[in-house]
């Protein structure tokens, strides 16, 4: 089958011609072989942004057998937990406005375009979502899941692994199933905001947490008491939160009435944190002054905070880079052993602490 477009647009050999290359090195870059030098790959992708090729993808498909995009799925109800209704159905809504979601979209096309590939974003809200995430797949349309899995008992996961379809989780799975991931050591990041807190001179801390039961949520309070135990602080009240910053209001404003002492607070994500400052600011405690504040992830929303928030930065981006990459090569070697990356998180000093 020839992979010329219509009369008068520009061909293979084209691109060839402009990039310096044979006409085969272009295909290879083009069908995202790996074994072309970097160097020659980014000369290919210019010559075809000059030229303004346009490869012929579905020509392409039944060459490699393979769709050409991968699927980005969001699993967030659980399996007996009717679908959404609606645009602004709860699930929808938290995922349009957390910046956590955004930067994994962020790292994963920018990983993806690099090799001509785009994602399929899916919302896997319900038990008939899921089942149409597993069909889709099954059908060919992608060629294999990132997943991101916000519920301990979502099934999703063991849907993927039992349909033997290439996927890869962000985050590590609730309890053991052969799947590839990708994660932040969250406890360190717990215990960073503790010993910052400590060294702060904070005598009175406490926490807000994310949603317990999200494994991500339950490390970092761990690792948050673990360390202050060790500073000689054998109890930390705690709120829990659910990651929005609604939430953190609330926990704050109960934090506030059961323990007016507070002198230091971590709270388990940076929206959480803001929501955490607007209710302190309420009150008339000032920031850093009479409260110290810690949040985690560092995304836009403690740039965005006033004051700007002191926080834990887990490097997300990067971090769904490193799930595409495992995605894509997965695909290509199916047999390939499973594999976990667990990322190094950082303490991002700004004025809330």
């Amino acid at each position: 089958m020839s992979d010329r477009p219509a009369k008068g647009s520009p061909t293979l050999e084209d691109v060839a011609r402009e990039a310096g290359v044979s006409r085969a090195t272009v295909s290879r870059v083009i069908n995202g072989i790996r074994n072309v030098d970097p160097s020659i790959q980014d000369v290919v992708r210019q010559a075809i942004a000059t030229t303004g090729y346009v490869p012929n993808r579905a020509a392409r498909s039944l060459v490699t057998k393979r769709a050409g995009s991968v699927a980005l799925v969001v699993s967030g109800a659980g399996e007996d937990e009717p679908a959404d209704e609606g645009p602004e159905a709860p699930f929808r809504g938290q995922l349009l406005a957390d910046p956590f979601f955004g930067r994994i979209t962020t790292g994963v096309v920018g990983f993806l375009r690099r090799r001509s590939m785009h994602p399929v974003l899916m919302l896997a809200d319900s038990t008939d979502a899921r089942r149409q995430v597993v069909s889709y797949l099954r059908q060919g349309h992608a060629d294999g899941a990132l997943l991101v899995s916000i519920h301990a008992q979502d099934p999703l996961p063991e849907l993927l692994v039992g349909a033997g379809l290439p996927c890869v989780l962000f985050a590590r799975p609730p309890k053991p199933i052969p799947i590839s991931y990708v994660d932040v050591a969250h406890r360190d990041g717990g215990r960073l905001a503790a010993d910052h807190l400590v060294a702060k001179g904070c005598q009175h801390i406490a926490s807000i947490t994310g949603p317990l039961d999200v494994l991500a949520s339950q490390d970092r309070l761990a690792g948050f008491r673990d360390a202050m135990a060790r500073h000689g602080h054998p109890y930390v009240p705690t709120v829990e939160g659910n990651f929005t910053q609604e939430s953190g209001e609330q926990a704050m404003t109960k934090l506030l009435a059961e323990q007016p002492g507070i002198d230091g607070l971590f709270a388990a994500n940076d929206l959480m944190a803001q929501g955490a400052l607007h209710v302190l600011r309420e009150h008339g405690r000032r920031v850093p002054r009479d409260v110290a504040v810690v949040g985690f992830d560092d995304s836009s929303a403690a740039v965005s905070s006033r004051p700007a928030l002191t926080t834990v930065r887990q490097p997300i981006e990067e971090m769904a880079a490193e799930m595409t990459r495992l995605l894509l090569d997965r695909v290509d070697q199916p047999d390939r052993r499973l594999t976990s990356v667990i990322f190094e998180p950082t303490l991002v000093v700004r004025q809330s602490a």
